[in-house]
């Protein structure tokens, strides 16, 4: 088990979490807004084939992973504190009572 945070530190953790998630919020409306002028380019623009598709799924990845790494493998995330907490535990087993890892 954790020791509970102090409230800067509480305060701290939180303005990260929520900028991180700003930051991607912000990532994901720029990809809709931009694939939509590509779309609108692809098909009643520029170019005889629709090309947009090679954008949407590179940049579609890359907003991907953005998420995987903010909502899932970010600091508080679930999986990293499932993953640090098994850790933890891990070490405290090998070190035993009052002794060193």
């Amino acid at each position: 088990m954790t020791s509970p945070l102090s409230p800067e530190q509480l305060e701290r953790l939180a303005r990260k979490r929520a900028g991180a998630k700003l930051g991607w919020y912000v990532h994901a409306t720029v990809y809709v807004l931009v694939n939509l002028v590509f779309f609108g380019m692809s098909h009643y623009g520029f170019g005889s084939r629709p090309w947009s598709v090679f954008p949407l799924l590179g940049w579609g990845l890359g907003l991907t992973l953005h998420g995987i790494s903010v909502f899932m493998l970010g600091t508080g995330g679930g999986l990293r504190e499932r993953l640090v907490q098994k850790e933890r535990e891990r070490l405290q087993r090998q070190q035993g009572p009052g002794g060193t890892p």
